[in-house]
């Protein structure tokens, strides 16, 4: 019997430790989850999740037998047992009493039939069954309390409210200048604002807060009174109650905790302990931007009926909480041939060869994301009421997928990314392409359709000697030259219409808005753009000079990433973003953008970048004091250069130090006669770094910038990523093994659009984002979940653009 074999197994199974995780609610390898037909099996040794079709695999991989099989039954509520309306969040945190819920439970009946599974022989005993010894009592009870690994995720990631203390709290200066804060009545005293009043806790003084972008919040008044005084905290007033206050720190530039705002509050007459809030705090206004995220009238294509998409190709992604931009990337990057055959098109390779954790392998999570995308198994129109109408079923979407295991793994030990604030998609894709191309040494590397090299010339004015030099890079970034609009006497009318509202207090109709015209040419015009250096080194004149920068595309790619540069900051350091609209083309010739290299009859700029340093005077009294001590002349001369002539004490640490180099006692070379000979590669520590998921070429750039030092070559590496394709290589290994390695592909300039990520919102720090692809000749919007066929596609408003060569 089943329940005696689990006596033979029990040193085959544990209990959970505290906070270790429990992979419970999504399948390592799909998006199986104990709500899907087959339920989830959940290994009761290491606690990782598998779909049916994923369990037997890892039992033949690990040995492990024993199962906690979970499922579920959902069920819709009749509307007669209906619960009250969700309550309205209070807190800006996942999982946690006042908080966001993903999913909205109140909807839904659950019904758990749990049971222990054995493999091979697939033998279940019910979990009610009174004849489960203890031991397998307890594991599963370990299992079935413990805070799931993706809930421990959202809660780590994402508690709004949670603020550090702030470092002027203790001993924040108060002025005793007499000022008592009445309870109620206040006014900015720069301007007749009467709400968003912030009060400075050093001087009383009542101020208005931040303009936002789109032109309502205060004046700045708080802050440029902070700009003057340095006066670090301010409280929102309208926000005291008992229980706190919103608290900002101007100079550590976020909402703080204050431990002693009752007795700062106090000293100018106001106590906390009978406030009333009568404002909006920014939680509650951060709250109300992301509850009308979640509602599709407010994102949809401007007034049309969208048809939804169900099948292959056609999957919605679930917001995790601001995970739009993962959400938006991911879709568009599974949209190009090259991830597709590297992930899920190798997914068994991929799966049969995969660790003991497959949840920490990021090659099995992106095949996993890439085939839950693409497979259609969880894109399926979902039942309908029997009694829902045309217009009803229509609304009826999918579930899609929710990648939680792909974005803890992807952000996992990033400051950003391992949260769940809103972040900028053009920053997620760079970083996505580091992983990326870190788990692609030695084999395929996807990235490489969209890598392409940009060449800079710049060129002496007076000697008209020129210097070459090419970079890499993965997405061409085109500035917005505001000045280039097309319509520039309607939006100037616009824009007094605007401040004549805003002065009545009166807002503008979302249709009547009027936004600059910028056609993509003045873009592309604006990145070529010859720009003048003023203050240029010319190593041919070995002096000052002018120089005039220009840029070009060394190559093509196959796929090319444009980002417009809409985000900026504004002349108040405010992040803010450029509401324009840009002609973007259906199809694009750059052809006219192709850099051509050093021309016929141009001379090179000589090497360097500066002039050659001063070289020190050698204090012949040092080294005489070091000849006495039995020392080679030579060698002691090169120690007192060496240490800028610093004293004997120095000099002698270098002697200490250096005289057994072979060099040691050869003449000191001066005023660069003769160029110290390269290093060998260490062969040893170029492998060790290549392990860590590096190129080779990067290995070798590291060590050569830390004397061949594998420790500091290491710390180097992670610190130095945007110089890694800019470090001069010197040897003849180094060139060498850069010819060895990939090159950028190469190929015509024409290119047709085929997908393009749009942002709402006024930075990157808040708003929403979707994407648009084209599908089978037709366009598609992704937004989370919702996938529906484009009727206004609003390709002139998108962020980042995706063209394919013709």
């Amino acid at each position: 019997m089943a329940t005696q074999r689990l006596l033979g197994l029990l040193d085959k199974i544990r209990v959970p430790l505290g906070g270790e995780k429990v992979f419970k609610d999504e399948c390592a390898f799909s998006f199986d989850n104990p709500e899907s037909d087959t339920g989830l099996y959940v290994c009761m040794k290491t606690f990782v999740g598998f779909g049916r079709q994923h369990v037997m695999q890892y039992h033949q991989k690990t040995g492990n037998m024993v199962y906690l099989h979970l499922k579920t039954i959902k069920s819709k509520k009749p509307k007669k047992e209906d619960v009250e309306a969700k309550a309205k969040p209070t807190r800006l945190a996942i999982g946690v009493e006042g908080g966001f819920d993903v999913e909205d439970q109140n909807e839904y009946d659950y019904q758990d039939e749990n049971s222990i599974v054995i493999l091979p022989e697939w033998d279940e005993v019910p979990l009610s069954n009174p004849d489960l010894p203890e031991k397998v009592h307890l594991v599963a009870a370990g299992i079935l309390t413990a805070e799931s690994a993706s809930r421990q995720d959202q809660i780590a990631a994402w508690d709004g409210e949670k603020r550090i203390i702030s470092k002027y709290a203790d001993n924040l200066k108060q002025l005793d200048n007499g000022v008592k804060v009445p309870p109620s009545g206040w006014k900015c005293t720069g301007c007749d604002l009467k709400d968003n009043l912030w009060m400075n806790l050093t001087d009383g003084t009542i101020l208005c807060g931040r303009k936002y972008f789109d032109g309502t919040g205060g004046n700045n008044h708080a802050l440029e009174h902070f700009k003057k005084t340095a006066y670090p905290l301010a409280v929102k007033l309208g926000t005291i109650t008992a229980s706190g206050a919103d608290v900002y720190s101007y100079d550590e530039d976020d909402m703080v905790e204050d431990p002693k705002l009752a007795q700062h509050l106090a000293h100018f007459g106001i106590n906390m302990m009978i406030m009333e809030k009568t404002d909006k705090t920014m939680t509650e206004l951060e709250i109300d931007l992301n509850s009308r995220l979640a509602e599709w009238d407010t994102i949809q294509e401007a007034g049309s009926k969208l048809q939804p998409m169900f099948g292959p190709g056609y999957t919605g992604m679930r917001n995790l909480g601001n995970s739009c931009y993962l959400n938006s990337v991911m879709q568009v990057i599974y949209s190009i041939p090259d991830f597709i055959d590297k992930y899920p098109k190798q997914i068994e390779a991929i799966f049969t060869s995969s660790p003991v954790d497959p949840t920490s392998d990021f090659n099995v999570q992106m095949a996993k994301l890439g085939h839950g995308l693409l497979s259609g198994d969880y894109s399926k129109q979902k039942p309908s009421p029997a009694d829902a109408g045309d217009d009803e079923h229509k609304e009826q979407g999918q579930e899609g997928i929710a990648p939680r295991m792909f974005k803890s793994l992807v952000g996992r030990g990033h400051p950003e990314f391992s949260t769940n604030k809103q972040q900028d998609a053009q920053e997620f894709l760079l970083h996505l392409v580091n992983i990326v191309e870190r788990n692609s040494v030695g084999s395929n590397n996807p990235c490489d359709c969209f890598k392409f090299e940009v060449e800079e010339k710049i060129q002496c004015v007076q000697s008209k000697n020129v210097r070459y030099k090419n970079k890499t890079d993965y997405l061409l970034a085109l500035p917005i030259p505001m000045e280039a609009a097309t319509n520039k006497a309607e939006y100037a009318a616009f824009e007094e219409k605007r401040k004549e509202l805003e002065a009545k207090k009166e807002r503008v109709d979302p249709r009547e808005v009027v936004r600059p015209c910028i056609p993509l040419d003045a873009c592309l015009q604006a990145f070529t753009a010859d720009e003048i250096v003023e203050d240029f080194y010319s190593t041919a004149l070995q002096a000052k000079s002018t120089a005039c920068k220009s840029t070009r595309l060394a190559s093509f790619p196959d796929f090319l990433f444009i980002q417009l540069k809409k985000f900026t900051l504004g002349d108040d350091w405010v992040p803010k973003k450029l509401d324009v609209s840009v002609d973007m083309s259906d199809e694009l010739d750059l052809t006219a953008f192709r850099g051509k290299g050093l021309q016929a009859g141009e001379v090179e700029l000589p090497e360097g970048d500066g002039p050659p340093p001063p070289e020190p005077q050698i204090d012949e009294s040092v080294v005489d004091q070091l000849v006495s001590m039995g020392f080679p002349r030579e060698g002691c001369r090169k120690a007192v250069y060496k240490t800028n002539n610093s004293g004997t004490e120095a000099a002698m640490n270098w002697v200490l130090e250096h005289m057994g180099d072979p060099d040691f006692a050869e003449p000191l070379q001066l005023g660069g006669a003769k160029k110290a000979p390269q290093a060998s590669i260490n062969e040893e520590g170029v492998a060790m770094i290549q392990s860590m998921g590096f190129t080779r070429d990067q290995a070798i750039k590291a060590l050569k910038a830390t004397d061949n030092n594998v420790e500091r070559a290491a710390d180097w590496i992670f610190s130095h990523m945007d110089e890694l394709d800019s470090v001069p290589m010197e040897t003849e290994e180094v060139g060498a093994a850069a010819a060895a390695g990939p090159k950028c592909r190469d190929g015509p300039g024409k290119y047709q659009l085929v997908a393009f990520i749009s942002h709402m919102g006024t930075s990157t720090a808040c708003g929403h984002y979707v994407c648009h692809i084209k599908k089978d000749s037709r366009w598609v919007i992704f937004n989370d979940r919702k996938v529906a066929v484009s009727e206004k596609l609003p390709k002139d408003l998108g962020y980042l653009y995706l063209y394919r060569r013709i």
